[in-house]
C-alpha cells in the first residue's frame, strides 16, 4: 500500500513550548502545535517565535505537523549586530 502524501503549510511561529514544540498559527487561520524536524535538530537550526515556518502535515491529524523549514527573515540588512572578535590585521604572522 502506498504511503500518504504529507500536506504542507506555511505559517507563524507565536509561541515556543517545551520539548522541542513550538505552536504555529497557520496562514488559513488555524492554530497547531508542531515538532522540529529531525534534520534541523541535526543542523542545529533554531527557531524563535515570529518566524516564518512551512509545516508538513499528515491528511489524518489536521491538529499536529512537523516544523521542517524556517524561512530567512525580509527585513533588510539582517540583525545589525557588531561582528565579535578582534579585528583583522591585528595579529602579525611570523
Amino acid at each position: 500500500m502506498a504511503k500518504e502524501e504529507l500536506i504542507q503549510f506555511e505559517g507563524l511561529v507565536t509561541e515556543i513550548l517545551p520539548d522541542a514544540r513550538y505552536r504555529v498559527q497557520l496562514d488559513a487561520g488555524h492554530e497547531i502545535v508542531a515538532y522540529t524536524a529531525g534534520k534541523m535538530k541535526k543542523n542545529r537550526i533554531k527557531t524563535l517565535a515570529g518566524d516564518r515556518v512551512t509545516i508538513e502535515m499528515s491528511p489524518y491529524d489536521l491538529e499536529k505537523g512537523r516544523l521542517i523549514f524556517r524561512h530567512k527573515d525580509e527585513r533588510p540588512g539582517g540583525t545589525g549586530a557588531p561582528r565579535s572578535g578582534p579585528p583583522r590585521g591585528q595579529f602579525r604572522r611570523r
